[in-house]
Order: structure tokens, then C-alpha cells, then sequence
């Protein structure tokens, strides 16, 4: 019995490999690669293997102790119950697996998971403020001060994306060095090695420690992640909604689940003070960052998707809904002006590719409504 609960449970781990294989083909060819990471750091999935694995090991450890013969023959009773105990539960575990991955290719249950988060990677971030300047509106001006000043280009040493920045570091490198650090590649971009990667305020170039510890306040790997890049999850959504909307594919209800979610990650960012790019401490200017903006985030969230959306109304529609849930969330007069511009935008592709008469009065109605309540809170 050990020895068939042994090699059912191998034969298990043998199908969840496949099982997930099958998963991460069919997700990469029908929504897109960069949701892989998703399915591959699922702890159900790991916890499975490793129930699985675990069985096949216990079953082994037992049958070693397992002695015959006339004399001195030794069956471990209890050990062997436990074992198919163990196995009823693998069993068990495999069923709620075949179910976890079912679910877990749906469009929809995909999309609520890069949102997710998304929005957990917004409320971690947007809250923390290292520095604090006169104004943190969105659209801060270069100071003055930084006029004639002469910068020391620091390169990089390995070429990658940019996963986070420690900005205490680059705060207290600035506070040492008495200057000014700027940033020359944001989170989320990709740098060449030996390229710019920051550059420090001060008329000699920085000493070798100086600029290890410069070039160490720099996470870069080959990918991108959600730990500090909130523009990555977006792009991931985006991405679903390009190739749901593409003619091969076709899928507009997926595309307009993608709008859906995208417009609670933007109603969330709405509501928050995001971090300005100046970086004060104690008066003085120390860091100029490189971050995302309300305005960068609503461009990488509906840019692509209005101009794969030409003749179809139900994506215009649907994002002319989004700016105004949006909208309602701020007071900030820049940001409804931004999302203003963004309905103009859907306004001018509507124009030109809605053929029939009904289809354009129901979106001129929309539009209305959306133009109105926007106007009045970006009026100055």
C-alpha cells in the first residue's frame, strides 16, 4: 500500500506540473507574458507541490522501516494509517488544485489580481514621504536655484530596469556631500550600462565610495516588478486590454473589465497626495526624483486602449465612465483638467470612427455629461 500511495503521489506532482505549464501557455498566448510571474509565485501552487512531495517522502522514510521475514518481521501499523490518511488528503489537495487553476485563468480573476496588487503597492508607497518641499503640487516648476549649476554624471554599472530607489540613501549622500542629487532614469525604466544613472550637483566629480554608494541606492534587475513601480501594474492591465481589443482576438468584454480595474487603480491614486519629484530636508532642496505623476498614470492607463478603441463604443463609453468616477474623487483642479484633456482626446477618435448616427448621439450624451462636470472643477 505505501509503495502505491508512493508512486500515486509522484504520479500527482507529475500532473500539477503539467497542470501548471498548461496554465502559463494558455495565459502568455490569450492575455500576455507579464502576467506569469502571477501564476509562478502562487503559493497554492507551491503548497501543493510540496504537500505532494512531502507524501511521496513520508512514504518512503516508512517503507525503509518496513521489515520481513519468519523472524524479526516489523510493520509499522500506525505509521502505515497515517500514510493513507496522508494520501486521502493529497487527493483532496489535487481536486482543490484542478479548481484553483480553473479559476485562475479566468480573464476577470487575472485582472482582479494584478489590481490588486496594484492598489496594495499604492497604498504602501503613496503614503511615505522622504522630504518634504513647499508645495507637493503635481506640477512643481524646476526650482531656480538649480541655475548654472554643474553636474557630475555618475554611469551605471550593470544595465537592467530600475525595481526601486532607496531615497534615504540619495537624502543622505545629498546631506554629506552638501549638494544636490538628481535622478537621470526613473523606477520602472530600463538603463544601459555605462549610461547616466544619476547625476550630483557639485563642480568635482564624486570620489569611488561616493559613487558605489550612489550607484548601490539603484535595485536593477531583468524585469520589472509592483515593489516600487506602480506604472508596471498598469502596464500589465493595459497590456490584456490591447490584445483583447486586438482583430485576432476581438474580446471587448475583456478589454472592458481592464477599463474597470484600471479606473479603481486611478480612483485610488486620485484620492491620494502623490510624493512631489523635489525632495526637501530641513529647508534645503537635497534630491530632484523621477516619479510617476497623476498625469503619467492616466496617460499609460488610457492612451493605448483609446487608440485600439477607433469604432467601438462600448470602450469609449466605458472610459469616458472612468474619468468621471475619477474626477469625482479629487478636488485637485490640475487633475480634472488632465482628465478632461483625456475625454477631448476620446472625443476627436469618436469623431472619425463612429460611423452610425445613433452610435454618435449616445456618446455625445456621455460626453456632455462627462465635459460638464469636469469643466466645473477645473475652472481656476
Amino acid at each position: 500500500m505505501l509503495s502505491t500511495i508512493a508512486g500515486s503521489m509522484m504520479s500527482v506532482v507529475g500532473v500539477t506540473f503539467s497542470m501548471t505549464l498548461v496554465a502559463l501557455a494558455m495565459a502568455s498566448g490569450q492575455y500576455t507574458s507579464r502576467i506569469l510571474r502571477n501564476f509562478m509565485s502562487s503559493r497554492l501552487t507551491q503548497a501543493v507541490l510540496g504537500i505532494c512531495s512531502g507524501i511521496f517522502t513520508y512514504c518512503l522514510i516508512v517503507l525503509r522501516t518496513i521489515r520481513g521475514g519468519d523472524e524479526g518481521a516489523f510493520v509499522p501499523n500506525l505509521a502505515v494509517f497515517f500514510g493513507f490518511v496522508l494520501a486521502v488528503g493529497g487527493v483532496g489537495v489535487l481536486i482543490f488544485f484542478i479548481h484553483h487553476v480553473a479559476s485562475s485563468i479566468q480573464a476577470s480573476s487575472i485582472i482582479a489580481s494584478v489590481a490588486h496588487e496594484t492598489v496594495q503597492a499604492i497604498d504602501r508607497l503613496f503614503p511615505k514621504q522622504l522630504g518634504h518641499g513647499p508645495d507637493e503640487a503635481d506640477d512643481d516648476p524646476p526650482p531656480r536655484l538649480l541655475t548654472g549649476r554643474k553636474w557630475q554624471t555618475v554611469l551605471a554599472r550593470d544595465s537592467g530596469y530600475i525595481q526601486s530607489v532607496n531615497s534615504a540613501a540619495l537624502l543622505r549622500l545629498a546631506r554629506e556631500q552638501k549638494t544636490v542629487v538628481r535622478m537621470e532614469r526613473g523606477i520602472g525604466e530600463f538603463v544601459v550600462q555605462n549610461t547616466a544613472l544619476v547625476s550630483l550637483g557639485c563642480e568635482n566629480p564624486p570620489d569611488t565610495e561616493t559613487t558605489a554608494a550612489l550607484q548601490a541606492a539603484f535595485s536593477l534587475s531583468r524585469h520589472r516588478t509592483l515593489e516600487q513601480d506602480v506604472a508596471f501594474g498598469i502596464r500589465q492591465l493595459v497590456d490584456v486590454a490591447l490584445k483583447a481589443l486586438s482583430p485576432g482576438i476581438n474580446d471587448t468584454t475583456t478589454a472592458v473589465t481592464c477599463v474597470d480595474y484600471l479606473t479603481t487603480i486611478l480612483a485610488r491614486v486620485a484620492a491620494c497626495d502623490i510624493p512631489p519629484s523635489h525632495l526637501y530636508e530641513e529647508g534645503e532642496m537635497r534630491v530632484i526624483a523621477i516619479g510617476p505623476t497623476f498625469a503619467s498614470l492616466v496617460a499609460e492607463s488610457f492612451d493605448q486602449i483609446r487608440g485600439s478603441a477607433e469604432g467601438n463604443l462600448a470602450i469609449m463609453l466605458k472610459i469616458l465612465g472612468a474619468l468621471h468616477t475619477i474626477g469625482s474623487l479629487t478636488d485637485k483642479r490640475t487633475r480634472k483638467r488632465i482628465l478632461l484633456r483625456e475625454a477631448q482626446c476620446i472625443c476627436e477618435i469618436a469623431e472619425r470612427s463612429l460611423k452610425f448616427t445613433h452610435d454618435r448621439i449616445r456618446f455625445d450624451e456621455g460626453y456632455a455629461c462627462v465635459r460638464t462636470f469636469l469643466e466645473k472643477g477645473s475652472v481656476a
